[in-house]
């Protein structure tokens, strides 16, 4: 998927898919560990942001 064609999701989104609280998901994003953007003042994390996310957290914890 390119950059172009992502699907954004928003934090309330997110919290949703990984079942962590709304700290938590500005913990990574602050962190870096979970890519996002900011358009204007929303920020958006793309989908495959977060698949890669927990790609890295299982491949640690093998």
């Amino acid at each position: 998927m390119t950059t172009a064609t992502a699907e954004l999701l928003t934090v309330p989104e997110v919290m949703a898919r990984l079942k962590l609280g709304r700290s938590k998901v500005y913990d990574l994003i602050r962190s870096r560990r979970l890519v996002s953007i900011t358009i204007g003042r929303a920020r958006r994390i793309p989908a495959d942001a977060v698949r890669d996310f927990i790609e890295r957290e299982m491949e640690e914890a093998a």
